[in-house]
């Protein structure tokens, strides 16, 4: 997925108090908790095609992130068994790892769970049957995936299409939500509409309402259209209408967060029951351990040079245990760019990371620019001091 990774010109949030009292006051929405107890915090890592694999996941939630959403798979892929299928097994990484109990996972923070499988589709029995090979695999939720504007995708009727075509959206919802039978709650991705047309901000509604009719426990909403891609700035004002119109829902939003205040912002502005957090958190995982700070009235710390490279050593650690060595340094290198943004040296950073083409030529970039001993380093740079929230 070829998206833009740096925000657009954003318009001014509208904000009733500020982020510090927003953080402290807010808490994951009872109705949520109740569904997946370990969900504990309003926030989330998005399904990122091409990023949230089960390596970034497990680095998240070991920077405090409380839930994740898988990369959208396609039916067909796992009801034939493709790699897709192999690599989304949410306890493939501790099976590696040698870790068979719960409680050793959770030790070795190789736990990927809560987890969302999110499936994407275009027949609703092959969606329903998808599903249900993800409560199988062991996912904790099923997300349906309405949403993804890519062309390739909404060529092939699948995703972003749906909301172009309300019956057609509210046949696979129902046949997934069937398939699952009450073993895992079921939920769904959104946008705003396909286009900004009248006939469109209709079906929206009509495929929005039919989500908690049927029985689906929430809708991650996107304030973009279809059409609109990932271009320019998402309306947080539509998330606004749509939560005070439906206030008995539980509504998660999604669009332009990039820092930890944003988290705060969408939820005061728009009045969301919680944060979808996606390409914000790309190379950023302390987005969520410095939402947790802030909710618990302490000022959030930028990483510093060491917990920056442990974060990156680990991710590459993890994702070679989901890839080949060539195939890891590959992925590697487009997530080392965006780590780069952190460091204080960062064109530098990022132009060795851009090089880097095995795991040997990844350390030597780790090694370099971020030194196992760096404490005076870090001083010297900078490092470590309070985010202005």
């Amino acid at each position: 997925m070829s998206v833009e990774l740096s925000p657009s010109e954003l318009p001014p949030r509208r904000l009733s108090r500020s982020i510090a009292e927003t953080a402290r006051l807010s808490r994951v929405d009872p109705r949520v908790q109740a569904l997946i107890p370990r969900f504990d915090a309003p926030f989330f890592q998005a399904g990122l095609a091409g990023y949230s694999d089960g390596a970034m996941r497990l680095v998240a939630r070991q920077h405090g992130c409380p839930f994740c959403v898988t990369e959208a798979l396609l039916d067909r892929t796992l009801i034939h068994g493709g790699k897709g299928k192999i690599r989304e097994d949410p306890d493939l990484i501790a099976t590696e790892c040698g870790m068979g109990e719960l409680e050793d996972n959770i030790a070795a923070t190789v736990d990927d769970h809560p987890l969302a499988g999110q499936i994407m589709g275009s027949r609703p029995d092959e969606m329903a049957r998808a599903a249900n090979i993800l409560v199988e695999m062991g996912h904790d939720v099923v997300d349906v995936n309405l949403a993804c504007p890519v062309k390739k995708i909404s060529a092939n009727n699948r995703g972003g299409h749906f909301l172009a075509h309300p019956a057609e959206a509210v046949d696979i919802l129902r046949a997934v939500h069937q398939a699952v039978a009450g073993r895992v709650p079921c939920t769904v991705k959104l946008r705003r509409a396909f286009d900004d047309t009248p006939e469109m901000a209709a079906f929206f509604e009509r495929i929005f309402d039919a989500c908690y009719e049927i029985g689906y426990a929430w809708a991650t909403v996107h304030c973009r259209t279809v059409r609109q891609k990932y271009l320019g700035p998402g309306r947080w004002e539509f998330l606004e209408d749509l939560t005070r119109r439906h206030g008995d829902r539980v509504i998660f939003g999604s669009g332009d967060v990039w820092t930890v205040a944003d988290i705060f912002a969408m939820i005061d502005q728009c009045g969301v029951s919680g944060v979808s957090v996606a390409r914000g958190c790309i190379g950023n995982p302390w987005i969520f351990q410095q939402a947790r700070a802030l909710m618990a009235g302490l000022e959030p710390q930028s990483p510093s040079i060491s917990q920056q490279r442990a974060a990156l050593e680990r991710h590459f650690e993890l994702a070679s245990i989901l890839y080949s060595d060539a195939a890891t340094s590959r992925r590697m290198r487009k997530f080392g760019i965006k780590f780069a943004a952190h460091h204080p040296r960062a064109e530098e950073v990022k132009a060795d990371f851009i090089r880097c083409s095995s795991a040997e030529s990844w350390q030597a970039v780790i090694d370099h620019w971020y030194p196992a001993e760096a404490s005076q380093a870090q001083l010297a740079l900078g490092l470590g001091k309070p985010i202005q929230a």
